[in-house]
């Protein structure tokens, strides 16, 4: 028994990023819908964006002040203007132009947009040298080979339907207000400008945790910050008073589980998983996202499975599995040469001991002890 759970735990923490990532994918699928149905009830997304990091706010404030108060470098003038960066690109204008989009199409036609993230992210890191890429070695070819077959299955899932699949029974779970108002040109161009800050975004919080290596305090400045220019730009466009007032339904536990889980837990976990492993790591995980999204409208909310959206997703799944083992294989490499260069300094400390401890150097102590007593 007691080798089984060591053998566990050992799994556990190998794959610790991978079973992370897939939870922050799940997390992101509820999101979609959350959202959809808020935005029907007649939430503005602007508001919902500036809500939902007040929240984030509130909740991660006091766990990075306890938690990392001896961690956390001191905060100043040009690294507070890179993460007033940090933060436009990654929530005040990202997330108003995504969650704008979402309003123009559909939450299958997002999710399967986002998923280009994956590729801008990989070919940015690349010329910026923040991923190397061997095309000659089995790994280098299999993370292109991956990248290139995911994006193969995006391209599928949004551009070819295919026959429908028949839904043997009814939505389990009904979203009021489902019409939506499509502005598919509209809705495209945003998510498409959403998806390039999107990836920039992630090259950047690599460089930005090298200088301020505190993922819970970078989590809340960055929703402090993404809040506050959220808040200025939903002033100008939007001069409702009345916009401005939540009650106590769909909109209240949208903006609820948007500040404490996705803005929150899952930027937290995002930002490990980027120390860890890399931005291009965290993206390759939203295809999964995508499978979820249609799987949970076509079972719950009982919306059509198109047949290219199965393919799609396979598809998905196989460049996503590829670009995964060639990163492992990476990381591999890498342990390899740090075990090995370990190995190396401690047989080069251990020549230097012995040749301290040599016969000729006792000699010299000896004659130093007789010289001394004389």
């Amino acid at each position: 028994m007691a080798p089984s759970m060591t053998y566990i735990r050992e799994i556990c923490r190998r794959f610790k990023a991978h079973i992370l990532m897939t939870i922050v994918q799940i997390g992101y699928t509820i999101l979609y819908f959350v959202t959809e149905a808020s935005f029907n009830r007649g939430l503005n997304p602007h508001i919902y964006i500036t809500y939902r990091h007040l929240v984030s706010t509130l909740v991660m404030w006091p766990l990075a002040y306890f938690l990392e108060r001896k961690l956390r470098p001191k905060l100043t003038l040009a690294l507070l203007l890179e993460l007033c960066v940090l933060s436009l690109l990654g929530i005040s204008l990202t997330l108003n132009m995504y969650f704008a989009s979402l309003e123009y199409t559909s939450p299958t036609f997002v999710a399967s947009m986002v998923n280009t993230i994956a590729a801008m992210t990989f070919i940015i890191a690349i010329l910026l040298r923040f991923e190397h890429l061997d095309i000659k070695s089995p790994r280098g070819v299999a993370k292109a080979v991956g990248t290139l077959v995911s994006l193969v299955g995006v391209t599928i899932m949004t551009l070819y339907k295919g026959p429908a699949m028949r839904n043997f029974w009814g939505a389990l779970i009904h979203i009021q207000g489902n019409a939506i108002h499509e502005s598919w040109l509209k809705g495209s161009i945003l998510t498409v400008a959403s998806c390039i800050t999107w990836s920039i975004w992630y090259i950047m919080q690599a460089v930005t945790l090298k200088r301020y290596p505190a993922q819970l305090s970078l989590t809340a400045w960055m929703s402090l910050i993404g809040a506050a220019q959220s808040a200025i730009f939903t002033a100008f466009v939007q001069h409702k008073p009345a916009a401005w007032k939540i009650g106590f339904d769909i909109k209240l536990w949208s903006i609820l589980y948007g500040g404490v889980v996705c803005s929150g837990l899952i930027i937290y976990i995002q930002l490990w998983c980027t120390e860890q492993k890399g931005p291009v790591f965290v993206t390759m995980f939203n295809p999964l996202s995508t499978v979820m999204v249609a799987l949970l409208a076509y079972f719950a909310f009982g919306e059509r499975l198109f047949l290219g959206s199965i393919i799609g997703g396979i598809i998905v799944i196989v460049g996503l599995y590829l670009v995964l083992w060639g990163k492992d294989r990476d990381q591999e490499k890498e342990m390899r040469a740090e075990k090995a260069s370990f190995v190396a300094n401690g047989r080069g400390r251990e020549q230097s001991n012995d040749s301290s401890d040599s016969p000729a150097t006792d000699g010299k102590r000896d004659s130093v002890k007789r010289y001394e007593e004389v």
